[in-house]
């Protein structure tokens, strides 16, 4: 096959250049239908229980994601000129489509409850219209205090802001929506400071940005590899071979993703990135074979004919182990990672692919000219300039320091140990962009001022069975009496015994309907009873009524805010306290829970008759049967998240639920958590599944298990030391680092495959260990140099991006590859001097002295 490839590319240039361009322009057909997709709920898959139940929930308590806009005046928001821009705004907001203005909560749109006289409660609008003067905004001020659903959640605790809760129809709406938000104030020129936030705006406002990110950083990152390649080749048409490589190679893993339907999440959009240099690896490693051994009057042809030769095996087994790097990311639990994994594998193979087929038909094609004068220039710089100079000494440390070396690497993975062990995870797609960004300014700001901008969910779910069994077999018997020929009947009372209550007010309909219809005593008699039996039922499951168990909810919202973890917590407790405060003396020492299930039952009927009746039913569920607490953080770090859930956990162990009551988790906050918890397990997984694999590929392909625990070297120490150094600087562990370790691990093996490869070649017709190594340190040194150069400088731009993930990576895409280039090119040498009996034993009769040309000959 070797043969039959470097054949067809040499020979058939020009079909080589239409199969590739062909491929190129069908892929790049499709990536017009690109679909972007930031939603952290999709790094869980669809069927997750903590997902589904999250969803669940959202439906059972009609929540919806929203805009948090926020008003800040310091100099105290209960003004008139500052209340009446809140208002104006608010009805502008409420005209938006995509909207959900029931739920829209702000100061116009909420209700204050207050005591008309003893047993009878007013609801009337807190801001219907707004305030003419002081006295009147002060008056709202003084309202808002005494709600305590309102207060630290529509007003800052300190008074200096207020925010307005956008509700959206659908969350992917949120940068459109955020966007006439910000059209709206600007038209308005408030004189306080506006600003927007709330997870949906941002993780949507990245979307955008992201696709600005990908169409200017992919660019600019190929024109630095570019100039590059240039700078060390010294022949703008030759390093254009490997720059159509990389754009071949980019536009149809690309367009093959966005082709088959997958959406670019914030994992994908850096496939094209993380493509680009490994994309041109294997063409450096071409073209310096090629510069390094093509003269004047040299065939072209025959040239890179042996080059390819040389090079195909370990190029191929690089190309193989470095897509099981990534490829083994196909393992972990999250489905955004996996198919980031397994299109970066298969477009490295397609690179290889590429590679093999392209450069060598673009050389044999250039004209002999234009290489003489590449050869002129290049061997008339001191035979390889700078690196031509420092590489053998650097070989010749390696040699001579091998022990020093050796004890330098065990330091420095004792070293990246400790620093491992003091890494966090965390993630917050808020901190995704930088600091100065708006985004992330108006997060600061209102989470200052405010109780928290982020949600969480704290679900109470009563399991106890409505009826026992004796109970339901009866029930039946008295349906199958009262309502003879209804076949209904008794699926309804199953339904409506395994929860859905809803099917048991129905028969309940029916039977007050058959009792006008009944004409015997015997059938009478059964409706009597069943209607009874039924409104028991219907009363027992009512468990969100009982004082007792709203009493235990009081207690984990004080312990909760006595914690300082939770800004605010909001339950339907709150609801329950201010409307029995109202009913009796409106005073303090009536802001309590009823003594009796009735007594709540009448608390809720009234505040029934209010403006925003349905914000009831986002505390309980309509047959009262679960409950929510809606817990605001402000932070969405899921550290934080961590902290809440272990508070809640330790107050559980002491207070324990009341009896058949269970607490479950949900809300974006703790989303957040349950999929960097599975991300962390399996990019662990992956790692080390990634770790074996590679071991028995590098052992089979060396035919050595020695050179395949040598080969190890740089991808473990490279892996260990970038880790320790994220620990040792108290970097947090997200998701753009962790899939890094799939990048360090391809590319420190890629140096270590040829550096041991040809090593072995060498070998095998010099006999001799040390001047083995000293013509390593020739042109198979030079590069494995310029790729890490190229590499660790062309993703230079990525640092001047707006977002920290693309930052991220071109830090660590440049720290890894000066490590695992360094690590390759000190600590192989090292090893191999101090195992050199076994690993390069010497052979008498192999070819001795001479110059790396006269041995390759």
């Amino acid at each position: 096959m070797k043969a039959g490839l470097i054949r067809f590319a040499t020979e058939r240039p020009r079909t080589v250049y239409a199969l590739i361009g062909a491929l190129v322009l069908l892929t790049a057909a499709l990536i017009p239908n690109i679909q972007i997709d930031t939603d952290p709920e999709n790094m869980l898959p669809a069927d997750d229980p903590a997902r589904v139940f999250h969803n669940q929930v959202k439906s059972d308590f009609a929540l919806y994601d929203s805009i948090v806009v926020g008003a800040v005046a310091e100099q105290g928001i209960f003004n008139p000129d500052s209340l009446a821009s809140l208002h104006q705004l608010t009805n502008a907001i409420l005209k938006l489509d995509g909207v959900v203005q029931a739920d829209l909560m702000a100061l116009s749109t909420s209700d204050n409850i207050t005591q008309e006289s003893p047993g009878t409660i007013r609801f009337e609008y807190l801001m219907r219209e707004a305030p003419q003067t002081q006295a009147a905004s002060d008056a709202i001020g003084d309202a808002v205090a005494r709600l305590p659903m309102l207060d630290n959640t529509l007003v800052s605790g300190d008074g200096k802001a207020a925010a307005i809760y956008v509700p959206l129809q659908d969350k992917d709406d949120s940068y459109a929506v955020a966007e006439r938000i910000r059209a709206l104030i600007a038209e308005q020129a408030p004189k306080d400071t506006y600003y927007l936030t709330g997870l949906p705006v941002a993780e949507n406002q990245f979307g955008h940005e992201m696709f600005v990110q990908m169409a200017i950083s992919a660019p600019l990152a190929g024109a630095m590899i570019f100039a590059l390649m240039w700078f060390f080749f010294r022949s703008l048409p030759l390093v254009v071979a490997p720059m159509l490589v990389a754009m071949a190679t980019v536009i149809a893993t690309m367009g093959t993703l966005i082709g088959m339907g997958y959406t670019v999440h914030i994992m994908s959009s850096m496939i094209a990135i993380f493509l680009m240099p490994i994309a041109v690896v294997d063409s450096v490693h071409i073209m310096s074979d090629f510069t390094d051994r093509y003269r004047a009057g040299k065939d072209p042809k025959a040239v890179i004919r042996e080059v390819m030769g040389d090079l195909f095996n370990p190029m191929l087994f690089t190309s193989v182990t470095s897509a099981v790097g990534f490829y083994s990311l196909m393992l972990t639990p999250i489905p955004p990672v996996q198919i980031f994994g397994a299109f970066v594998g298969s477009g490295i193979l397609l690179a290889f692919l590429v590679s093999i087929l392209l450069v060598p038909a673009y050389v044999v094609r250039m004209k002999p000219a234009t290489l003489d004068a590449m050869q002129a220039r290049l061997h008339g710089q001191g035979q390889g300039g700078l690196l031509a100079r420092i590489l053998p000494k650097v070989g010749r440390g390696g040699v001579r320091l091998a022990k020093p070396i050796v004890v330098v690497a065990i330091a420095a993975l004792a070293f990246s140990a400790v620093g491992i062990g003091k890494i966090q995870i965390n993630d917050n797609p808020v901190r995704w962009f930088k600091a100065d960004h708006e985004i992330r300014v108006a997060d600061k700001a209102l989470n200052h001022h405010f109780a928290g901008t982020y949600d969480a969910y704290l679900v109470l779910t009563d399991t106890r069975a409505l009826a026992t069994d004796a109970e339901a077999q009866a029930l039946g018997a008295q349906l199958a009496t009262a309502l003879p020929g209804d076949n209904q009947a008794a699926s309804l009372l199953q339904a409506g015994l395994a929860g859905d209550t809803q099917q048991l007010a129905t028969l309940l309909s029916r039977l007050d309907d058959a009792a006008f219809d009944a004409q015997e005593a015997t059938q009478l008699a059964a409706i009597d009873t069943a209607m009874a039996t039924l409104e028991a039922l219907a009363e027992r499951s009512r468990r969100f009524l009982d004082p007792a168990v709203l009493s235990w909810i009081t207690g984990l919202q004080e312990d909760l805010e006595a914690s300082g973890l939770v800004g605010k917590s909001n339950a339907l407790t709150d609801i329950v306290q201010t409307v029995n405060r109202e009913l009796h003396s409106g005073e303090d020492a009536d802001f309590r829970l009823p003594d009796s299930a009735a007594g709540v039952a009448q608390t809720l009927l009234q505040f029934q008759s209010s403006h925003r009746p349905q914000d009831l039913w986002h505390f309980v569920t309509r047959d009262y049967r679960q409950s929510l607490l809606w817990l605001q953080l402000t932070s969405g770090d899921n550290q934080h998240m961590n902290l809440v859930i272990d508070r809640v956990d330790a107050y559980l162990a002491a207070h324990p639920l009341p009896a058949d009551l269970k607490a479950d988790w949900a809300g974006k906050a703790y989303i957040n958590v349950i999929w960097q918890d599975a991300m962390v397990s399996g990019m662990l997984e992956s790692l080390l599944s990634a770790f074996v694999v590679i071991f028995i590929m590098m052992s089979l392909l060396f035919r050595s298990p020695l050179y395949g625990l040598v080969a190890m070297l740089p991808l473990s120490l490279t892996i260990a030391f970038i880790y320790g150094l994220v620990g040792w600087l108290g970097k947090d562990y997200d998701m753009p680092i962790a899939v890094l370790s799939a990048l360090a691990l391809g590319l420190s093996v890629d140096f270590a495959i040829h550096f041991l490869e040809r090593t072995r070649a060498l070998h095998r017709q010099t006999g001799d260990v040390r001047q083995t190594l000293a013509l390593m340190f020739e042109e198979p040194a030079r590069a494995i140099s310029r790729n890490a150069i190229v590499i660790a400088l062309g993703f230079t731009p990525l640092l001047l991006a707006p977002l920290v993930p693309y930052i991220t990576v071109g830090v660590l895409m440049a720290s890894i590859m000066a490590v695992s280039a360094t690590v390759t090119l000190l600590l192989l040498p090292a090893a191999l001097t101090l195992l050199a009996r076994w690993a390069l034993p010497a052979r008498p009769n192999a070819h001795q002295g001479g110059s790396h040309a006269e041995v390759r000959a």
